[in-house]
């Protein structure tokens, strides 16, 4: 579906239009929370400032998506068909509304503690509680996306944290200059950054085109094109540059204590974890991948145990807490009379 196309079919149907404008609520607190992850590191090294380091990802988060999607879109695939609404069509946009309502207050309560959380994983859980309160339950979920998503997220923490320990070692054996590392770690920052894009920017366009076929606004299956793509990838990148200082200074400074070295060497382990999971097409959180990758590069540098324990105890919560809210929501708005009258 082109953009022109869904704008015209949101201007038709209320609860679409809607729709339209949570997914860039949601796009925009994204790229807010979770893509500062991907500097975290280079502004904790020292690297870069803080702010050079946001515009730089916004950009790279903005090329990212835009690159990736026309690649490779199996990420935004996987989102498209992970939880089949269909089985109430009335009930469908006001459901997806309700998921991304959960993880936009989801994430707002990890910002304003300056948690670092995965709206990635708040995405699957949002769309899989909001499909579970639909008539059908369980039978909504689709096992092949969700096993796909959950594969991603077991993979991504075990292969972050081996290619951060990895990298560092590395790093220790050729012992390259600082000036070298910081070199190197804007070079790692913006790929990183693109890689948030490549993977995030996907995940959004799969909700905008599940939004539009659930509108009936067409047919044709799963279907991306570039003025989409564009859109999600500019409001992602709009996010960034407004800032996420809590979230860079809770990873890249409170939790462990980066040195050039380790800093480039958890820019280099996340920046692996995520290529090699976007390009086999499984959804990944970045917060995950360089979370669990500044761990590995820091490990023998003495780890923050309270930081680390709360940023892990938020992980936990994320499915559970957030698929809750998403059931809730949904089944409080399939009983509101405002869903029934538009």
């Amino acid at each position: 579906m082109s953009l022109s196309a869904l704008l015209f079919q949101a201007s038709q149907n209320p609860v679409l239009s809607l729709t339209c404008a949570l997914v860039l609520a949601v796009v925009l607190v994204n790229g807010w929370t979770d893509a500062p992850n991907a500097i975290a590191a280079a502004v904790g090294a020292g690297a870069l400032s803080f702010r050079r380091a946001a515009l730089l990802a916004a950009a790279c988060n903005l090329l990212g998506a835009l690159v990736m999607t026309a690649v490779n879109a199996s990420v935004a695939e996987t989102l498209y068909d992970m939880a089949d609404f269909s089985s109430s069509p009335a009930d469908a946009l006001p459901a997806l509304c309700a998921a991304l309502c959960a993880i936009v207050v989801w994430a707002a309560a990890a910002w304003r503690f300056g948690v670092p959380t995965s709206e990635s994983h708040a995405l699957a859980a949002g769309l899989s509680g909001a499909a579970l309160a639909l008539p059908g339950g369980l039978s909504n979920l689709r096992p092949g996306p969700w096993g796909r998503i959950l594969l991603g997220l077991a993979g991504s923490l075990l292969l972050g944290w081996l290619a951060g320990a990895v990298c560092r070692r590395l790093a220790g054996r050729l012992r390259p200059s600082p000036a070298l590392c910081r070199r190197g770690q804007i070079a790692g920052a913006a790929v990183m950054a693109f890689l948030h894009g490549a993977q995030d920017g996907q995940k959004f366009l799969g909700v905008f085109l599940l939004a539009a076929s659930l509108a009936g606004g067409h047919t044709a299956g799963f279907a991306p094109e570039p003025g989409l793509t564009l859109l999600c990838a500019a409001v992602m990148a709009l996010g960034t540059a407004l800032g996420g200082r809590r979230i860079v200074d809770t990873v890249g400074r409170d939790m462990v204590r980066l040195g050039p070295a380790e800093g480039l060497a958890a820019d280099l382990g996340g920046g692996l974890c995520l290529l090699f999971c976007t390009l086999a097409g499984l959804p990944v959180s970045t917060t995950h991948a360089k979370t669990a990758a500044i761990l590995g590069a820091g490990a023998g540098g003495g780890v923050n145990q309270a930081v680390a324990g709360r940023i892990v105890r938020t992980w936990l919560w994320t499915f559970p807490g957030c698929g809750l809210l998403g059931f809730l929501l949904a089944s409080l708005f399939r009983s509101s009379p405002f869903c029934g009258i538009i």
